[in-house]
């Protein structure tokens, strides 16, 4: 990816099903929990590097015992920093106490325990500091209410789940969609804690015998539906509870990932696949993915239970996520990246006038390299049926060395970029940043000759702007011919509210094309008419609104716009023709079939707030605004 993205967060949820004598036994350790839990966030690192944080519940402590404990950061290696400090603790107390039992270890020492919930954040929106950092921590003397919540989710329609809750006559520290969730869902968890408390009392039940049956009457899932009945986002929450349940419910579009494994000794989830596989060592087929709507709810007797929270709709889980940061180790992902580059090797054929023997193939690392691969193969494929056919023709007339040079025909790969990783964007004026980006990666000088077409694949193009500052001087250093900077993805046009950080239409270089066309064509009155028609939408109740940011597009086929891109990027010191392709939808869906959420490309939202918020992300665009869109 050319362009940072903040983006999504990652979810790790743990279980251990059997004491943890159990786990002293069979590992040796008591922080059995803890060392897995801090595999599964380090595996999922690439989802979230501004803050990482982990809880932990003890299940049938004692009143007056800590039960609870929680490690945030939001430093630089923030999954080292938790881990260290919780080690270090355990470390000092076992040397100390090196006769302590099991259950001593667990009545002393943070985060020995049966419950974990973990999670690392990149920052959407606000600020970036460890009062952001998840999981978040609602605390009550009354154990059943105690609540720990942590999540991969946005919503867009916060501003009025936050009036909700005021009118509930909460009232809430701060509008953050975290905090709005986390107090919905205690709202209700209150309320069913208290009912089922009323009907014990009226049972003649006393007061200390109550608390454990409380536990085990506590209906997650009816809590679930309740909270989250206008939650109009993509989401895949955590949560635990103090008496020892946990559950992480998701989405009813699929929109945001969660996997689960469970075997005799530990309930796991994970936001991404592989990262379960990896860390357990697990067979694939014993990974599952959480239904879209489904909660999947871990008692605290050990009984999993997956349910239908909300009613799922259209699963649109998102392509964009799989394009870009999730791991490529998950064989699905691996195999949809390398078709993703197969399936746009025709339009660079076109591009480079059929002429293989003068291109040269090469890729932006490090998210582009699978597909890479794909697209490599289907250019051989591609030589490989010419060779075919002209041995054919040739039939028993052809020489020796003809037959040779004809089967050594192959693509020319070269690594061209190099991408200094160590390079950070850490001067903040604008001017000497730019400078700096210029830099951030380099060539390998003699790979390519002035009449070669370099053909460069990446991920995703999005705002264009590590492109045109730095990737395309890099690679006009080589002297190509041409220049063609394939995406992998279609076109980025709309703004997405559901996780990952594209919210400002000016951000989007497709959207700044479109807006130049307009401007060629003449046609430039169709921002003011699209900014009438988008305030006269949000007007409207959210289930009718319709995405009117569409009409921007609608005049102009992908090549234009693809090519006003092509354009935009080559500046006046630019030898070479500069070509900018994109991936088709079409082709999209042919890759990742099961994986429909193109919002990103189409407009296509999978919910209502989603209309919503593009509407919205234009007016401000058009009104000179910066403020967030929803």
């Amino acid at each position: 990816m050319s362009d940072q993205l903040n983006h999504e967060c990652g979810l790790a949820l743990i279980r251990l099903l059997k004491p943890l004598d159990f786990y002293k036994k069979k590992y040796g350790t008591t922080t059995y929990g803890l060392n897995k839990l801090y595999l599964m966030l380090e595996k999922q690192h690439n989802r979230g590097q501004d803050g990482a944080g982990f809880a932990s519940v003890k299940l049938n402590v004692k009143p007056g015992e800590r039960f609870m404990h929680r490690e945030r950061s939001a430093s630089q290696n923030p999954i080292q920093e938790i881990f260290n400090l919780s080690n270090q603790r355990v470390s000092r107390e076992l040397k100390s106490n090196p006769k302590w039992s099991v259950q001593q270890q667990k009545k002393n020492i943070p985060h020995v325990s049966e419950l974990f919930l973990g999670h690392v954040r990149y920052g959407t929106f606000g600020r970036n500091s460890v009062d952001a950092v998840h999981p978040f921590l609602r605390q009550n003397n009354w154990m059943h209410r105690n609540l720990i919540v942590a999540g991969n989710f946005n919503m867009t329609n916060n501003k009025e789940l936050f009036e909700n809750l005021v009118s509930l006559g909460q009232h809430p520290k701060e509008m953050s969609d975290t905090v709005t969730v986390m107090e919905k869902i205690g709202h209700f968890l209150d309320d069913a804690v208290a009912k089922i408390y009323k009907n014990l009392k009226k049972e003649g039940v006393s007061k200390i015998d109550a608390s454990t049956i409380i536990g085990e009457k506590i209906d997650i899932i009816k809590i679930l539906k309740k909270a989250s009945k206008d939650w109009d986002g993509g989401y895949a929450i955590g949560g635990l509870l103090g008496h020892g349940d946990a559950f992480v419910v998701r989405d009813p579009a699929g929109i945001r990932p969660a996997y689960y494994h469970i075997d005799d000794e530990i309930v796991v989830v994970a936001s991404e696949r592989p990262v379960i596989k990896t860390v357990f060592n697990t067979p694939e087929d014993s990974i599952r993915e959480i239904d879209p709507g489904c909660g999947l709810i871990i008692k605290k007797s050990g009984e999993v239970i997956c349910r239908t929270v909300n009613k799922a709709v259209r699963k649109k889980s998102c392509s964009f996520e799989r394009i870009y940061f999730s791991r490529g180790s998950d064989h699905e992902i691996y195999n949809e990246r390398k078709k993703l580059g197969r399936l746009v090797f025709p339009q660079i054929l076109k591009a480079i006038n059929n002429d293989l023997k003068n291109t040269v193939f090469s890729y932006i690392p490090n998210t582009a390299e699978v597909s890479f691969y794909g697209l490599v193969h289907e250019a051989q494929d591609h030589m490989n049926r010419i060779t075919e056919k002209k041995i054919i023709k040739e039939g028993n007339k052809i020489s020796r060395e003809k037959l040779k040079n004809l089967l050594s025909l192959r693509p020319r790969i070269e690594k061209v970029a190099i991408k200094d990783a160590k390079l950070r964007t850490f001067i903040t004026d604008d001017l000497n940043r730019d400078e700096l980006v210029k830099h951030v990666y380099d060539v390998t000088y003699g790979s390519i000759k002035s009449t070669d077409n370099l053909v460069i694949i990446d991920d995703s193009i999005v705002r264009g702007t590590t492109l045109q500052k730095s990737i395309i001087k890099m690679l006009d250093r080589l002297s190509p011919k041409k220049i063609i900077i394939v995406s992998s993805a279609p076109q980025i046009r709309y703004p997405d509210c559901y996780g990952i950080d594209m919210a400002r239409m000016t951000d989007l270089i497709a959207f700044r094309a479109s807006v130049e066309l307009l401007s060629d064509f003449n046609k430039h009155s169709a921002l003011k008419k699209v900014y009438d028609q988008c305030i006269e939408e949000n007007k409207k109740s959210v289930s009718k609104i319709k995405n009117r940011v569409k009409e921007i597009y609608e005049p102009f086929t992908d090549e234009q716009i693809s090519s006003k891109i092509s354009t935009m990027l080559k500046e006046e010191d630019i030898n070479a023709e500069i070509i900018v392709i994109y991936q088709s939808i079409k082709n999209l869906h042919k890759a990742c079939p099961n994986h429909l959420g193109d919002w990103y490309f189409s407009g296509n939202y999978p919910t209502p707030g989603g209309n919503k918020v593009v509407n919205q992300a234009f007016i401000n665009y058009y009104e000179g605004s910066s403020k967030r869109a929803y």
